[in-house]
């Protein structure tokens, strides 16, 4: 996992964590169990048996853990002869995540636990045009207020203290995962080549990953249990148009992480400029039929981009989301499930018509999932 610079004499933002701990994969494996198990938790005996690994492999773990404050025991199982087993649980509490919703106009921050559940949030607007070390102080004093509020820097505060384990940054592309550098974001050019995970983790001096809104959201529904072990695309239409695909149960991003730019597919070579360059792009005639009102001609040209990502990937389910979606739910789902429909009909597809459904989750889907970009790996999960 990338990582930012550690904090120097007096940055006065948040402290990180070592990671060193849950860095492993046999760990990983542990952890991913007792979140798995809940409050119930799990023996050393039933760990050793879902793991593969040895008892005392197993003990060596589960002591690191202790000690560091990530599990903790849940009482006792009945014997079966001889002395009853221990059961240790995940302690949620013990360490934390910031997600970052960076989106052209707005800024969205939660602070989520270990188990995913949103310890605090907020909200501001934003100019991603604003300029590079504009946006930045923005960021910057929203994820430091959010901790302050959150873990009131080390005491009891009202999520209980624990660790931050690092930030996730999610905002629209392209971009360079793997090195946190974004390329020409659509209609902000000057983002070019800017370096944001290096920038905002020497600000914060914690952990940051960063990543496409649309790859973050995809995550945090494939954590959730969406699309289990299947293939799903996630669309998102708000103040631009992306998808998120999840094959075989994990992010697909592409060897550039070019995958999910889904916008920019044309499909009407006369039509409309987008600010891409490019003319006729689904996202340029979506939103153009939002802007007039016409949200159910938007939705078919939704559809149809869907249908041609549908009939390439063959798919299992198709998500929508986004606050241009959330403004009329029932006319997208439905306008792209007719379109969606009327390909089956015509093709015979075998197994039936895609089902197109709205995305758990709300407006805090793609901030949620940015902060699973940190959480995903600790619990094993290694397409993060």
């Amino acid at each position: 996992m990338p990582s930012g610079s550690g904090p120097g004499p007096g940055s006065g933002g948040p402290a990180g964590a070592n990671l060193g701990v849950v860095r492993s994969h046999n760990t990983a494996l542990v952890l991913g169990l007792l979140r798995d198990a809940g409050a119930e938790g799990l023996s050393r005996l039933e760990l050793a048996e879902r793991t593969g690994l040895t008892p005392q492999a197993v003990s060596k773990i589960t002591g690191r853990l202790r000690e560091e404050g990530l599990a903790a025991e849940a009482g006792r199982r009945a014997s079966t002869g001889g002395k009853p087993p221990t059961v240790l649980r995940l302690v949620p509490e013990a360490g934390h995540a910031v997600g970052v919703h960076l989106d052209r106009d707005e800024l969205r921050v939660v602070l989520v636990d270990l188990d995913g559940a949103v310890a605090a949030q907020r909200r501001t607007e934003l100019d991603l045009g604003a300029g590079a070390e504009a946006v930045l102080q923005v960021v910057a004093r929203a994820v430091e207020g959010l901790v302050a509020d959150g873990l009131g820097h080390g005491d009891a505060g009202p999520a209980g203290g624990g660790t931050l384990l690092g930030v996730g940054v999610a905002l629209p592309g392209p971009l360079d995962h793997a090195r946190g550098v974004l390329h020409r974001v659509t209609g902000f050019p000057e983002w070019d080549g800017f370096p944001l995970r290096d920038a905002l983790g020497e600000r914060l001096g914690v952990p940051v990953v960063v990543d496409k809104d649309t790859n973050a959201a995809a995550l945090g529904l494939s954590v959730a249990g969406e699309g289990g072990s299947g293939s799903f695309a996630y669309l998102h239409l708000g103040t631009g148009l992306g998808a998120g695909l999840v094959i075989g149960g994990r992010v697909h991003r592409g060897a550039r992480t070019g995958a999910g730019e889904f916008g920019h597919q044309v499909i009407q070579l006369d039509g409309p400029p987008c600010e891409c360059g490019n003319q006729g792009c689904v996202e340029v005639l979506c939103l153009s039929a939002v802007g007039r009102g016409a949200a159910g001609e938007a939705a078919r040209v939704l559809g149809v981009g869907a249908a041609n990502l549908v009939g390439l990937l063959d798919i299992d389910a198709v998500l929508l989301g986004g606050r241009t979606v959330a403004g009329a739910p029932g006319v997208f789902v439905r306008g792209v499930g007719e379109v969606l429909e009327a390909r089956a009909r015509r093709e015979g597809v075998l197994g039936g018509v895609v089902p197109v459904r709205l995305a758990a989750g709300g407006e805090r889907l793609v901030a949620e999932g940015a902060a699973q970009l940190l959480l995903a790996p600790v619990f094993g999960r290694g397409d993060a």
